[in-house]
């Protein structure tokens, strides 16, 4: 074997390797063991795969990666549900790229993501060559087909991040060193890297075992089941729209399909057989109602306090992250926000736009598992002997809740969260199949219906009526989709292939407008709600849901609890207490309630007084730990002096200001220094117009 390590940089990461020298342990513990593998070099690999339990463990380690931060991180926001809350001013790269203002040449574009993808592909590359040189069998077949399942996903990631990709199918050190192609190799056709992905995971599904059966025991790895659904969602991303240009010229870039339409039927006639396969399979469904909570809710519970045996029957997939060293930063930055205690301090860098928040049916149980209305923190500076509660906010502060701290289990480190990388979810595959039976049949099929409903019957909105025609039906996928899978980084690109991100972002920024100015359907949207004060039991596995609250339309109401005193507060809180009865409230001496504007900041003067009536001491009354740019700004225009706030439209930061149609569907390359894709390789093209 060749000497790699004289080739360029870009190369070079592709061929760090999973070390085969460390005990797989039971998956269901997600070791960190089968994760946390050091590299070695390449030469190893012949040695590995002369035995059917060192290329086991090589294959495992393939999983290490196939998720990186900036997917959640950068790329889980923008999708007109969740939003960038980072700190300073708005212009910094997560905020920018939450809002499709991207630059190849500063921060502003994802830069880790691409080399991430390439080193697993290259494991996975090592991976296929040395399992199709060993005798065949059935575990033999089954490892080569469930890696081939983690390359099509790597590749599945970069097309829909940058479009056209290199296609890299082995591993460098069987490439010809004089073909220019080894070392820096062009963009290909997304067209023909997809069919080949297709075809391979094809031919995976047969050899992969199903789940529950030896080794398999787990949906950290891909079972029968995850890979069918990975075809199902592959092939739906092949079919459907993307920005396209002529990479030979660099022009025309534009939304659209693949020109070949009867392949676009063969993709859709792919993924309906493969969702179809797992619905009639009958080993998958919805985890449903337990122990006082909805099945929604008790599918993140359980999810977040890792009881798989709880969850299994619908995450088809999820990436391991346990232990001090894999643990991934997923859960820190999706949360509802933390100051000390026992959640350590963590702020929330993301946001729930409050016009999704506000788009739920009344009693769609998700609402308030995906968003929280509240945040810790404390009462009094968090000096010895403080109370912690859940502090209600304002709509420019409704957070992430379905990864929320409360409810994971107790980490290794504080800047760790336990959490599990959701990939895949039976919920997913229903709607899928809605979806394509929808294309195929020309409208909703009464099995596309049933799937349909399924998602709507678990979330408690099942009496809402289903449109008969094919582009209302698939307007109600859309939506559902978004009320669904909020915060599990799919949606943004779920958009984008079904040709809808423009639409949708022009619904939302208007919608965003229509609530600040409290106009069209947001026009009897309450401004006050009186929140009761709730401690906040600082445990994990806390099941606390949702803050109680009552809307405040009353003008005689809105009177009492807009007179805010400024000391001896026991007459103000008696009168709450007498609004929280009147409204059917159980209410006991000691309870305390605290009004909101939920129009005006956070921290503005009314809000902040009014928690203090509750016992908030000093500057707890007006901080939160969110990104500043956010909680810090009102949501209406009459509590912004007449104009709307700058971070829903403003003078070049407004919501979505960089989006632009047939440009910012996808992401430049990142050209700034060594280690980005067109500094480390001269013959990349770069995405058109940048």
């Amino acid at each position: 074997m060749k000497n790699i390590y004289n080739t360029p940089i870009f190369l070079r990461k592709l061929v760090i390797l999973p070390s085969i020298f460390v005990a797989v342990l039971a998956m269901n513990s997600c070791s960190e063991d089968f994760l946390d593998q050091p590299a070695y070099n390449s030469l190893d690999t012949e040695s590995v795969f002369k035995n059917i339990d060192t290329a086991e463990m090589f294959v495992l380690g393939c999983y290490r990666g196939v998720v990186p931060t900036e997917m959640y991180y950068q790329l889980g926001a923008g999708d007109t549900v969740t939003h960038s809350s980072e700190d300073g001013s708005t212009n910094n790269s997560k905020y920018n790229i939450a809002n499709y203002q991207y630059d190849a040449y500063t921060p502003n574009t994802v830069t880790g993501i691409y080399s991430a993808m390439y080193a697993v592909i290259e494991r996975t590359n090592i991976a296929v060559s040395g399992l199709s040189k060993m005798e065949a069998s059935t575990k033999r077949d089954a490892l080569l087909a469930e890696v081939k399942a983690i390359r099509a996903f790597c590749y599945y990631n970069l097309i829909r991040v940058y479009g056209d990709v290199p296609s890299v199918f082995k591993p460098l050190d069987e490439m010809d060193p004089n073909d220019p192609n080894t070392l820096y190799p062009k963009r290909t056709s997304r067209d023909e890297i997809y069919d080949r992905i297709i075809a391979d995971l094809q031919e995976s599904v047969t050899n992969v075992p199903s789940f529950g059966q030896s080794g398999y025991a787990t949906t950290e790895r891909l079972t029968k089941q995850g890979v069918n659904a990975l075809l199902a969602r592959i092939a739906l991303y092949a079919a459907g729209y993307s920005l396209r240009w002529d990479l030979n010229t660099g022009s025309g870039a534009m939304m659209s399909r693949r020109s070949d339409n009867s392949r676009i039927q063969q993709l859709y006639q792919i993924a309906d057989n493969a969702c179809a396969t797992i619905i009639n399979g009958g080993t998958n469904s919805l985890v449903q109602a337990q122990s006082g909570k909805s099945g929604f809710e008790a599918l993140w519970f359980n999810f977040c306090q890792r009881k798989f045996s709880v969850t299994n029957s619908e995450i088809l997939w999820q990436i391991a992250e346990y232990g001090a060293n894999t643990n991934s930063a997923f859960g820190v930055y999706a949360n509802e926000g933390s100051h000390r205690g026992t959640y350590g301090s963590r702020k929330a860098l993301q946001f729930i736009l409050p016009s999704y928040y506000l788009s739920f049916n009344q009693g769609d149980t998700r609402r308030d598992v995906s968003c929280t209305s509240y945040s810790v923190y404390f009462l009094n500076n968090g000096l010895p002997g403080d109370t912690w509660v859940n502090a209600g906010t304002t709509f420019s502060c409704i957070l992430s809740g379905k990864f929320r701290m409360g409810w994971c289990v107790a980490p290794q480190a504080a800047d760790a969260r336990n959490l599990n990388i959701p990939v895949l979810r039976y919920a997913d595959v229903l709607l899928m199949y809605a979806e394509t039976q929808n294309y195929l049949n020309g409208g909703p099929t009464a099995a596309g219906t049933a799937a349909f409903m399924q998602v709507r019957n678990r979330a408690g909105i099942g009496a809402i009526p289903v449109p008969s025609g094919q582009q209302a039906f698939e307007a109600a996928i859309v939506q559902e989709r978004k009320w669904e899978f909020a915060g599990e980084f799919n949606l943004r690109t779920d958009l984008i292939r079904m040709n809808r991100l423009a639409s949708e972002i022009d619904a939302t920024k208007q919608a965003m407008k229509n609530l600040s100015n409290r106009t069209g359907a947001y026009a009897n949207t309450p401004v006050y709600r009186l929140y009761k004060l709730e401690k906040n039991a600082q445990i994990y596995g806390d099941p606390f849901l949702a803050l109680k609250y009552i809307d405040i339309t009353s003008p005689a109401e809105i009177a009492v609890i807009t007179n805010v005193p400024t000391a001896d507060f026991a007459n103000y809180q008696t009168a709450l207490r007498a609004i929280a009865v009147a409204h059917g409230q159980t209410t006991t001496t000691d309870d305390k309630w605290y009004p909101a504007n939920m129009f005006q900041a956070y921290n503005s003067t009314f809000n902040s007084n009014a928690k203090r009536t509750a016992g908030f001491i000093g500057a707890a009354a007006g901080q939160l730990q969110i990104g500043s740019i956010i909680y810090t700004k009102p949501t209406g225009s009459a509590e912004n002096g007449g104009t709307y706030p700058n971070w829903i439209e403003g003078g070049g930061d407004g919501l979505f200001y960089g989006f632009v149609p047939n440009k910012t569907e996808l992401l430049p390359f990142a050209a700034q220094s060594a280690g980005h894709p067109l500094v480390d390789n001269p013959n990349l093209s770069q995405l058109p117009g940048y």
